[in-house]
């Protein structure tokens, strides 16, 4: 196999790219994925785009323009991982409203693969869905999409527009409205046992209806969620179609 070094050039801007979508994306970015298997997935994937894109040639003025070149597909590449990625971010946002009715907020355990102090409840959200996403093979469309950016948006034209800040805006308003649908069961009961509580505790002073109502709130809690384990996959489901929602929401915005 012989190559110039006009096609090398061409693979670089492919490497830089794929590199930065890996090290951002989904599944990929997370800490346990260990650093070799990084690079070799971002080399293999860079050559398979690289054999499949028609080549084209580069034009750039000197070495400062192909350093800005190779930043602009970089920064392609993280903006679409990071918009991504930032979609399950919503599963710990749920998990923290549910333990905080419940009264789990203070139990939080450290988590390695994103080296981030999370409630149980967020961290049981991430595992089942990340579970899901290998399941249902979630990982292959996420790296199809990364491939088929290169025909969308060319190497040698990549721009990022400061209109951006609106696809971050509308996903901070869907952050809001997804987290608390999914913690929209436990919020229901633990308002329900509140009110509760507090007409007992009209009706009869003389009972601790602290102590009973932690003890309750607890098993209430516990109940309604493993009934919502039940439809875990409506939970996938709203974060997958919002990670594809951003994906593809950056696009207009990188060229």
């Amino acid at each position: 196999m012989t190559f110039t070094v006009e096609q090398f050039e061409f693979y670089l801007m492919i490497l830089a790219r794929i590199s930065a979508f890996v090290y951002a994306a989904p599944f990929f970015s997370i800490g346990s994925v260990p650093q070799r298997v990084k690079i070799g997935l971002s080399a293999v994937l860079s050559y398979l785009v690289f054999t499949l894109l028609p080549y084209e040639p580069l034009t750039y003025s000197g070495n400062l323009g192909f350093l800005i070149m190779a930043a602009m597909n970089a920064i392609a590449g993280v903006v679409m991982g990071m918009f991504a990625n930032i979609s399950t971010h919503i599963l710990s946002f749920s998990g923290q409203v549910i333990d905080m009715q419940i009264g789990f907020s203070m139990a939080t355990e450290y988590d390695p693969s994103t080296k981030s102090t999370v409630s149980i409840t967020s961290n049981i959200y991430n595992y089942a869905v990340m579970l899901i996403l290998l399941v249902t093979r979630l990982h292959y469309y996420i790296i199809e999409a990364i491939m088929d950016s290169f025909q969308i948006i060319p190497i040698a034209n990549v721009t990022l527009r400061p209109e951006i800040y609106k696809l971050m805006l509308q996903f901070v308003i869907d952050f809001c409205i997804i987290g608390f649908r999914i913690a929209l069961p436990v919020f229901a009961a633990i308002l329900i046992v509140n009110t509760v509580l507090a007409i007992l505790a009209k009706v009869a002073p003389q009972m601790n209806m602290f102590v009973i109502g932690m003890q309750l709130k607890v098993l209430i809690g516990l109940a309604v969620l493993a009934i919502m384990t039940l439809r875990l996959d409506a939970v996938s489901d709203a974060i997958f179609d919002e990670m594809f929602k951003m994906l593809k929401g950056t696009i207009p915005y990188l060229h």
